[in-house]
Parts: structure tokens; sequence; C-alpha cells
């Protein structure tokens, strides 16, 4: 289908789908309510790893196809955000994970029972700025819009890449929030990042290196809307990472973030159908804490349904 194609949200997800249909001829603009670098996708600690993302079956094909990408993003020059880093993924069997996991050679278990690997780690505020500059070399635009219903944005294809939004604007009650906190440390010399998975509560204490800063999490707060740092919280991630890396604990704080993970009961929707004004209407939200480590591979997919409808 040829024409104009209207992207709905600016985060990660939309901006990386918006990419994809641009390069390949179509005229897009990205509709959004916040600047890239105000979304949830900005606030990521952003390590490529399926997390909380259904259905398993479609996942690993999107996070393969994405981790790809990110590793030639990798080998260029740092504009991108991309780097590959090494950690450890804690307490983890390679044979207790997907599929995917076969796939990916960089994945190595340790006698300790952890995984070690090297994976993509994006600096978000930075990979963000890259692909809204890639997005105007491709010919489109942002723009500043607020969507309260899909019925209003009018063009032969929109794309709708709204996130938790979306459970308002579609309406979807199956998405929901779930909350994660972090908190930006002064990094006192980690060069690798770290995960240690909580089966009892879903989330994980993890620290990241990104540039000028070390990010610690974490936390899974299911269906709480606060976008406010809680001290609490945030003085218990720090003691559960500094067990680990004691140095942390003395490390400066540097501020604090706080994001809401779209979780959708039934997994990421990911499907075409008509548009309230007889055009295409592409859905594609739903991701979970895993939006940065599927988006390459669902934008080729929505790429595809655009080209063949």
């Amino acid at each position: 289908m040829g024409g104009d194609v209207i992207v709905v949200g600016g985060g990660v997800v939309g901006l990386t789908t918006a990419v994809t249909l641009a390069e390949r001829g179509l005229r897009v603009r990205v509709w959004a309510r916040d600047a890239p670098g105000a979304t949830t996708s900005a606030v990521a600690g952003a390590l490529w790893w399926p997390y909380r993302i259904e259905p398993v079956e479609r996942v690993g094909v999107w996070a393969l196809a994405s981790l790809e990408v990110y590793e030639r993003l990798a080998a260029g020059s740092g504009e991108t955000g991309v780097r590959m880093v090494a950690g450890v993924q804690a307490a983890t069997e390679l044979g207790a994970l997907g599929p995917w996991a076969r796939e990916v050679a960089a994945l190595r278990q340790l006698p300790s029972g952890d995984l070690a690997a090297v994976l993509p780690l994006v600096d978000m505020p930075v990979h963000l700025a890259w692909l809204e500059a890639r997005l105007v070399a491709a010919g489109g635009r942002v723009e500043a819009r607020t969507v309260s219903s899909l019925a209003e944005v009018s063009a032969p294809v929109v794309v709708n890449c709204t996130g938790l939004g979306a459970r308002d604007l579609v309406p979807d009650p199956a998405l929901r929030p779930v909350r994660g906190q972090l908190v930006l440390v002064e990094n006192p010399g980690v060069e690798e990042w770290f995960v240690a998975p909580d089966a009892s509560t879903g989330s994980a204490t993890y620290f990241f290196p990104q540039p000028g800063r070390l990010v610690l999490g974490g936390t899974a707060e299911e269906d709480d809307w606060r976008t406010a740092p809680d001290a609490g919280t945030a003085a218990a991630i720090v003691a559960r990472c500094a067990r680990v890396r004691p140095e942390i604990g003395r490390a400066r704080v540097l501020g604090h973030r706080v994001g809401l993970r779209p979780v959708r009961t039934g997994g990421v929707r990911l499907e075409a159908g008509p548009s309230a004004g007889g055009g295409l209407l592409v859905h594609n939200y739903g991701h979970g804490g895993a939006g940065v480590t599927v988006a390459w591979g669902c934008a080729r997919e929505v790429a595809r349904l655009v080209t063949a409808a």
C-alpha cells in the first residue's frame, strides 16, 4: 500500500517502526504526545533481553531480528547509543530459557549456574535522538500531537504504537502498568552489567554501566500507576546492588527515574485491520519490559503487513 503513514506514539517502538517504513519509501509522520526523550522508553535500562513479554513463540523471532540490528549498530559509530557489553545473568539456566536462547552465541553457561554474555546495552536518550534523526533523513518527521481517538487519525495507513496509552485509546483493558523504578549513580568503576532475577517478585536486582552513570534497578510493581520516585524503594535498590558490588553503596546519587511498562494479558498485539476511515490500521503495542529488545523485529513485521495490504 502506498501513500502517507501516521505512526501514533514516539517511543522506541514507534520511532523504530517509523524509520523502517520511511526507509521503504513511505511518507511517514509520527504523532507523539511527548517528545521521544520524555517517553517511557527514555527511562529504560535497555539491556537486550526478552523480559515480561509474550507470546513466547513470536517474541523469539522479533528479539533475534532486533539483536542482529543492534550488533550492527554497535559496530559503527557511538552516535547510535548502542554498545556490546559483557555481563552476567545470575542464577539462570540456559536450558530454561526459550528456544531463542539457542540462537544467541554470546550466551555461555558458567559452573556457578549463572549465564555470561555479551549483549547490546542501549543508552536510550542517545538512541531515541538518533532514531529521530534517521527518520528525518529518510523524509519523515515527528509532530507534537495528542490523540484522544484513533478515529481522528486520517491517513491511508495508521500504526498504533502508543504503549500503555492504548489502554484508553483503543480501548484495550488487557493492558496494565508494571511500575519500574531506577536509581542513577556515579559509576564507581563498574564495567559489566549484572542481573539477578527474583522469581518471587518478578523483578530483578541489576546494574547497567551507561555513559556518565550507572543505572540501578529495579522493581516490577503491577497495576501501580505512580510515576514519582519512592525514597524507600530507591534506598532498597541501592542496598541490593551494593550487596553485589559494595562500592555502589558509596556512589553519589545523580537522580531517579520511573517508567510504566505496558504489559498486556495475551501478549503483544501486532495485527492489521481496517481503520475507521477505510484505510489500514496496524496495532503494535503491549511490549511489556522488552520494547527495546523486540523493536526492530516488530517494525519489520509491521512493514510486511503494510506493504502486503
